[in-house]
């Protein structure tokens, strides 16, 4: 894909790409520290603007699942949405279509068209729930 946009697939892209895809949900530091482990001189800014590249491709999507950075996952999963523990950090994924009957309330109240892949519950999970925070 980036070749066809006349963009070169530079090993610092390869390896930004390959870092979200194999946390599945991670911030810029995250994927910082995973590309260190194998590159050592890449540094955060680049990680940033390849994030933000590699968005603009339809490679990767962002969402907000705190008041931090936003979290990156491959965009090529299917849309689904993020829940996310307040104790522990844990996020865990939702069929969309649990969301349905709420988003086409609001799409014929109001008139507004919910994102799901953009959205996050926020709660406690089970484990945490038990008093055994992961």
């Amino acid at each position: 894909m980036l070749r066809s946009r006349g963009l070169r697939l530079t090993a610092q892209r390869q390896l930004v790409l390959q870092a979200v895809l194999d946390l599945g949900h991670a911030t810029p530091e995250q994927v910082h520290t995973a590309v260190r482990e194998v590159a050592a001189g890449v540094n955060i800014t680049t990680i940033y603007r390849t994030l933000e590249l590699l968005e603009r491709l339809g490679l990767v999507t962002h969402t907000h699942l705190s008041h931090g950075a936003p979290t990156y996952h491959a965009a090529g999963e299917h849309q689904h949405v993020h829940l996310v523990c307040r104790e522990c950090g844990a996020i865990d994924e939702i069929d969309p279509e649990l969301m349905r009957p709420l988003a086409d309330r609001l799409a014929t109240e109001r008139g507004f068209r919910v994102d799901i892949g953009h959205v996050a519950l926020f709660g406690v999970c089970g484990n945490c729930e038990d008093g055994e925070p992961k």
